[in-house]
């Protein structure tokens, strides 16, 4: 299968997460093809699009036709009409499609598209509104967390740390958590090592369990 093959996407479903997604995906240059059944929204963002389609993404045959069942990799942003986003993935399931994404709206839908054939279930509220909780107290600037309990976040360095080489603060030791990059005032972001000196108005990315970044977060 050629490159040009490989890096289609095509997206099903042209809400604010489908869309959104597509357009990004669009200015990396990702060939997408967005379907959605409401003529309203494929006009919208028809022209910004690779490919823009009114159809009904329930209806396997109408997707083989639309040549669904030829991607590599398929989103499906449907999420308030839980049947149809869980018959849209089933179709693309059916087809064999090797890479399916598909928004949830809630952990017990998650389950369902998983069970039907989705690889990667996407709960954008839940999982904003986990992020913003951490961020704000104003002592987490920014927070990712991956599975297994592990995150990484963006903070201030704690107080014990300022003025010393991360070496000599040994905060992996103390707390667990890995020191990634540094930056400071007015510059890009460094790779941390040993060696670096960490200042006051410094920000930290660090990376740990969930549990030891918020115990250094709540230091500075």
């Amino acid at each position: 299968m050629s490159d040009r093959q490989e890096s289609r996407v095509v997206v099903l479903g042209l809400g604010r997460f489908g869309s959104s997604l597509a357009l990004e995906l669009v200015s990396q240059g990702v060939e997408v093809m967005a379907i959605d059944s409401d003529p309203k929204l494929v006009q919208r963002y028809a022209d910004d699009l690779t490919h823009a389609v009114v159809a009904d993404t329930t209806d396997a045959e109408v997707m083989r036709q639309l040549g669904v069942d030829e991607f590599e990799r398929a989103v499906v942003g449907i999420g308030t009409n839980l049947e149809a986003s869980i018959l849209t993935t089933a179709v693309l399931a059916d087809f064999g499609i090797p890479n399916i994404w598909a928004k949830a709206i809630s952990r017990e839908h998650g389950r369902i598209l998983e069970r039907i054939g989705a690889h990667h279930v996407v709960l954008p509220e839940h999982e904003m509104g986990e992020r913003v909780a951490h961020v704000v107290t104003g002592k987490i600037l920014d927070y990712i967390e991956f599975e297994d309990d592990y995150a990484m976040i963006k903070t201030r360095p704690p107080r014990e740390a300022i003025g010393k080489p991360l070496g000599q603060s040994k905060l992996r030791g103390k707390y667990g958590v890995t020191v990634v990059g540094v930056k400071r005032p007015g510059e890009g972001f460094d790779y941390a090592t040993a060696e670096t000196v960490v200042e006051r108005g410094d920000v930290l990315i660090v990376a740990g369990k969930v549990t030891d970044v918020e115990r250094l977060a709540d230091l500075t």
